[in-house]
């Protein structure tokens, strides 16, 4: 029998009643078995994982690209750790917030419950197959997980993972679907769903972002690029900036959370660019600098326009030099796309009115933008991060995959 998305997505839709259902030591038991499971299943995963390794290098992808795709003990260990932090979280489902008695005699307050049915859309990264589905259990939601097909082999062998405890637990195993069919007109199918389907998270390349937002008919959560900016202030204790700089950029180029600009206060330009050349050179880091700044560095290319707004993803920085404080808000607030901005300064004021200035998702006083990440900022992992500004901003964990409902108490009490 051929796979149907539709028929998926309607049995989707059933089961998530059930998962909506679930007490918190429920769905804690059933997130503790999927990492322990994830465990015993490690070499039919990391076998599955090579086949999609190996496809991909055949196929040409980028070093970027398989560093998001690859798995090893130490990454499923890893994940599996995510989903006992998840697990070990306070329920957001059914808590009650600002209850209020009106002048009319009744009570008023909002209760999170869950969002239904949550469907994910992304590319090279396995990890995102458990992630995603912890955070939407959690939350009491079901989940369609479409992942690309470079990572076919790892998404259906962690998919098996998830199954066993499902079983184990005796729920309908379509509170889960990972679809097994990388064709494109599925992924445009399901996106037309909305008597299924209550969200969707895109999660991948720009361009992949953009043609899910313009082509479905199911709210969208958006995350465009991680354009993310180092302000190296005048006040800065230069140190600590290098060590900002050396984290944020070449820890791991291949997250959304590394950096792509740097942006250094003139009177702290010669000071910092000279030891900022040696650290980039060291790393191999390809230089696109300003006409005040590109002396400073070897083998540097002159920026243009574009390079401010680039996601580089690799080994490649964009530098500026910037005559103050306010020069350094406009170049973020013009070329900043919303996700991670970091100040280095030693300057309470200045690192107060950054924060108060800037309204990207994080924004971080003296702290790699690497922790620009869920797991980093307490929520066990993330679904996503979002830079539209509507129902969830920044790292979404479990709380952000829920709403809210009204809920009301009364005694007997009728409107005058």
């Amino acid at each position: 029998m051929s796979f149907s998305i539709s028929h998926s997505a309607a049995l989707a839709k059933k089961a998530a009643r059930q998962v909506a259902n679930l007490s918190s030591v429920q769905k804690n038991a059933l997130l503790t078995d999927i990492a322990n499971s994830m465990l015993e299943q490690t070499s039919q995963i990391l076998a599955a994982n090579e086949i999609d390794l190996r496809d991909g290098k055949d196929n040409g992808l980028d070093a970027a690209m398989l560093d998001r795709l690859s798995l090893s003990p130490e990454r499923i260990k890893d994940i599996a750790n995510a989903v006992l932090e998840i697990a070990a979280q306070a329920d957001p489902v059914g808590s009650i917030s600002n209850i209020q008695r009106m002048p009319s005699g009744i009570q008023v307050g909002k209760m999170r419950i869950p969002l239904g049915v949550i469907a994910m859309i992304y590319e090279s990264r396995p990890n995102v197959t458990i992630d995603a589905a912890a955070l939407c259990l959690k939350a009491g939601n079901a989940v369609i997980l479409r992942g690309g097909k470079e990572a076919l082999h790892s998404n259906l062998a962690l998919a098996e993972s998830i199954k066993l405890a499902l079983q184990k637990h005796g729920l309908d195993p379509a509170a889960v679907v990972v679809v097994p069919d990388t064709d494109r007109k599925v992924m445009n199918e399901l996106m037309t769903l909305n008597q299924y389907v209550d969200l969707i998270i895109p999660r991948g390349g720009e361009g992949l972002i953009r043609f899910v937002s313009e082509n479905s008919r199911i709210p969208v959560i958006q995350h465009f690029k991680g354009v993310c900016h180092l302000y190296v202030d005048n006040a800065a204790d230069e140190t600590k900036a290098l060590k900002l700089l050396e984290n944020g950029k070449t820890q791991r180029t291949s997250a959304c959370n590394s950096l792509e600009t740097l942006l250094v206060h003139k009177d702290i330009a010669a000071s910092f660019l000279s030891k900022a050349a040696t650290l980039l050179a060291e790393h191999a880091v390809k230089v696109h600098a300003c006409e005040r700044s590109i002396s400073y560095f070897q083998g540097a290319t002159a920026a243009t326009e574009e390079d401010w707004h680039a996601e580089y993803l690799a080994l490649e920085i964009a530098i500026r030099v910037v005559d103050d404080f306010d020069q350094a808000i406009e170049h973020i607030e013009d070329y900043g796309s919303g996700h991670t901005e970091v100040i280095a300064t030693q300057d309470y004021s200045n690192a107060q009115a950054f924060i108060r200035r800037i309204n990207s998702a994080v924004v971080m006083t003296n702290a790699s933008s690497r922790f620009s990440d869920g797991g980093q900022l307490g929520l066990g992992a993330e679904i996503g991060i979002s830079t539209s500004k509507l129902h969830a901003y920044g790292p979404m964990g479990a709380e952000s995959l829920t709403t809210e409902k009204f809920i009301v108490m009364g005694e007997g009490e009728v409107r005058a």
